[in-house]
């Protein structure tokens, strides 16, 4: 059986551990090693040769900046998997890290017994396995697949996720081997093998008219994507962009002024009240559902606090519904990248409305869940690779101004 193997490097022993007892207890996955600084990582990925790395930021020797350096340096192109903290000071270093290279983040939980663990081992497992698949089936030059159930809803997985986060957790101060006769658990989906919905494309309602909007919803992978699409953005787009990115609350602020740096437009994190006009592109707050409001004189974002929405705020589902009730067919929606479901119901609903709609295709996509289920759905006029996302955004935009 195929498996991802990951290579661990933190300076503390605990981390190590509680991080290594995640993986042990997901199936799919496997500890390749495990490195005390950047350093020894080094010379560690020949032997192991792991498929995606979890690496910590803040250790002797060699750093988690030092060492993503050194890996451009050497060519290395084994996705890197960060771990951050919360802080100010941390955001913006993990922002540095995604620069350099770096393929997403996790936020470190605060020890084996602090509340964020569940959430925390559910995030890094939805990374490992997104990144260690897609690198693996590149170096393998084949498929590489998971077992898996057919179909796993919301609810199980995060049951699923739970008792696995749970097992590790309880298992990370232990010096007892794993129990190797332990009942397998069930691998989460990540939106792999969601089920197809409905029999063909959807046929919208009215005609699409002039976009005045564009709405992008994006997960897993979407850091590393939203800095291909932006950095060749048309700098005179006559539309405003809004964006739900999947990432905790403390972090898209500096995201935000990440992008920024490199897009031709303004890209800054979204407050509430913040007018909707050409030349800018708004960030969802983490742990923010964020909406649009058309008024006389102006459109508005609105942030929102309620619940969840498929496990996520915020959500893109609830920015493609906002303008799809706002706009109706005067938008345009774009999906990429992502685990789940989250956005496909309504970028579907937009469609239906007349709006125009581009989702990522498989290949370019890192987990190839939201995209799909929306194309599945009926609600995608047009898959698109990344690498050709920008132009296809513009190139439709201008068409439709």
């Amino acid at each position: 059986m195929d498996t991802i193997s990951v290579l661990i490097v933190d300076d503390s022993a605990l981390m190590r551990n509680l991080v290594g007892r995640i993986i042990e207890r997901t199936p799919g996955l496997r500890i390749a090693d495990k490195a005390m600084n950047g350093e020894f990582a080094l010379a560690k990925i020949p032997l192991c040769n792991p498929d995606v790395i979890v690496l910590d930021i803040e250790m002797p020797v060699m750093n988690g900046i030092e060492f993503l350096k050194e890996r451009r340096r050497r060519g290395i192109d084994i996705p890197v998997i960060m771990l951050s903290s919360i802080a100010k000071e941390g955001s913006r270093v993990t922002m540095e890290c995604l620069e350099l290279g770096a393929a997403d983040f996790v936020t470190k939980p605060s020890g084996s017994d602090s509340p964020d663990i569940v959430s925390v081992a559910e995030r890094l497992t939805e990374l490992l396995i997104g990144y260690g698949t897609k690198y693996a089936s590149k170096k393998l030059k084949r498929p590489v697949f998971i077992p898996e159930p057919a179909f796993i809803t919301e609810q199980s997985k995060s049951s699923s996720l739970l008792s696995r986060a749970s097992s590790a957790l309880n298992e990370s101060t232990q010096k007892q081997p794993s129990d190797s006769s332990a009942a397998p658990r069930a691998v989460p989906s990540f939106g792999l093998s969601a089920k197809k919905e409905t029999g063909g494309p959807v046929v919208p309602i009215r005609e699409g008219g002039k976009i005045e909007i564009i709405a992008i919803g994006i997960s897993t992978g979407g850091p590393n994507a939203l800095r291909e699409v932006f950095k060749d953005i048309d700098p005179n787009l006559e539309q405003p962009i809004l964006v739900v990115q999947h990432m905790p609350a403390g972090f898209t602020e500096e995201f935000a002024n990440s992008l920024n740096n490199i897009c031709p437009l303004e890209v800054k994190e979204a407050k509430e009240g913040d007018v909707v006009k050409k030349g800018r592109i708004l960030i969802a707050p983490g742990n923010k559902h964020i909406l649009v409001e058309r008024r006389p004189l102006a459109t508005v974002v609105h942030l929102s606090d309620a619940e969840q929405r498929n496990g996520h705020r915020p959500s893109a589902d609830v920015l493609f519904e906002s303008v799809a009730q706002q706009y109706q067919n005067r938008a345009l929606g774009v999906i990429m990248t992502g685990m789940g479901r989250d956005g496909a119901a309504q970028i579907t609903e937009m469609r239906r409305q007349g709006s125009y709609t581009l989702g990522q295709d498989e290949e370019s996509s890192i987990v190839y869940g939201m995209p799909k289920v929306a194309f599945e759905m009926g609600g995608i006029q047009k898959q698109v690779a990344l690498k050709d996302m920008a132009n296809e955004i513009n190139k439709v935009a201008r068409e439709h101004a």
